[in-house]
């Protein structure tokens, strides 16, 4: 995967999740309301709290979830190895599928920092 893909992913998924938000502008406001909630700085730091939605993310396949929570964690400071270890916690949980989308989710990393 190259950066360029990978940001162009994430732009497609941006567009896509702003066009839900306009025809449903009231459901997705509080689902945004959930997400910062949900990943704010508390007991457990931002950056922990993306590498366990990354993990989730993972061994329920969604790719774009995958990608959204690379980016996140990577923005909060998560090194490659802290991704790879979460990614180990997601193969552990979800076998074969996940591994394969940890494949994913790694590559993803890789391409947004040429850290190969």
């Amino acid at each position: 995967m190259s950066e360029q893909s990978i940001s162009n992913e994430l732009k497609s998924m941006n567009l896509r999740f702003a066009t839900l938000g306009k025809a449903l502008p009231q459901a997705m406001g509080a689902f945004r309301n959930l997400m910062s909630e949900a990943s704010k700085s508390g007991n457990l730091s931002t950056k922990v709290k993306e590498l366990m939605a990354l993990a989730i993310a993972v061994h329920k396949g969604c790719g774009d979830c995958i990608l959204f929570h690379v980016s996140n964690a990577k923005s909060h400071g998560a090194s490659r190895e802290e991704l790879a270890e979460a990614l180990a916690v997601a193969i552990e949980m979800g076998g074969g599928p996940a591994a394969v989308y940890a494949g994913k989710a790694l590559a993803a990393y890789d391409a947004l920092t040429n850290d190969k």
